[in-house]
C-alpha cells in the first residue's frame, strides 16, 4: 500500500497538495475522494492531522450547493448522538449502512449490466441520445413543412 498523499492547510486557509506541488480547492479534496486517493491534510503550523475537519467542510459545501441529501431531521439526530453513550454504536452503524448501501448499488448494476449488456447509466444516456436526435429530426421536418419554398427555386407551383 502506498503512503498517503498529504495536504497541507496554511493559516491563510489555502490547501497546498505536496504531490501536485499546487493549491487546491475543496472541490479537488471531493475528487480525491471520489477518486478514493488515500490523503491526509495536516496543518501547516501545528502539524496536527485535520483530515476530518476539511471532510465535514466538503460535505458543508456539498449539502449548501445543491439538493441536500441529509434532511434537517437527520442532522438533528447526529448532533443528539453525540455525547451519548451510543455514540461509537451510532457512527458505526451509519458507516456499515452506507458500506452496505453502496455494495448493493453496486450489485444492482451489475445485474442489469449483465442481463441489458451495459451499464444502465450509459443505457439511459444512450437511450437520451437517441430521443434527442428523434427529436431534432422531427422538428427539422416540422419546420421545413412550415417554412414556404423559397421564390426562384423552381418549387412554386405553375398556373
Amino acid at each position: 500500500m502506498s503512503e498517503a498523499r498529504v495536504i497541507k492547510k496554511y493559516p491563510n486557509r489555502r490547501l497546498y497538495d505536496t504531490v501536485e506541488s499546487r493549491y487546491i480547492t475543496l472541490a479537488d479534496i471531493r475528487r480525491l475522494v471520489t477518486d478514493k486517493v488515500d490523503f491526509v491534510v495536516v496543518d501547516k503550523k501545528s502539524q496536527e492531522d485535520i483530515t476530518r475537519s476539511i471532510l465535514l467542510q466538503v460535505i458543508a459545501e456539498q449539502e449548501h450547493a445543491g439538493d441536500p441529501m441529509m434532511s434537517q431531521d437527520f442532522l438533528a439526530q447526529v448532533i443528539r448522538a453525540y455525547g451519548g453513550t451510543m455514540q461509537n454504536m451510532v457512527g458505526d452503524y451509519l458507516e456499515q449502512s452506507l458500506k452496505l448501501f453502496t455494495a448493493q448499488q453496486s450489485q444492482i448494476r451489475d445485474r442489469v449490466r449483465s442481463m441489458v449488456g451495459m451499464d444502465p447509466m450509459s443505457a439511459m444516456s444512450n437511450l437520451a441520445q437517441e430521443n434527442f436526435q428523434r427529436w431534432r429530426q422531427m422538428q427539422e421536418a416540422f419546420l421545413k413543412s412550415m417554412t414556404p419554398p423559397a421564390p426562384g427555386r423552381g418549387d412554386e407551383p405553375k398556373e
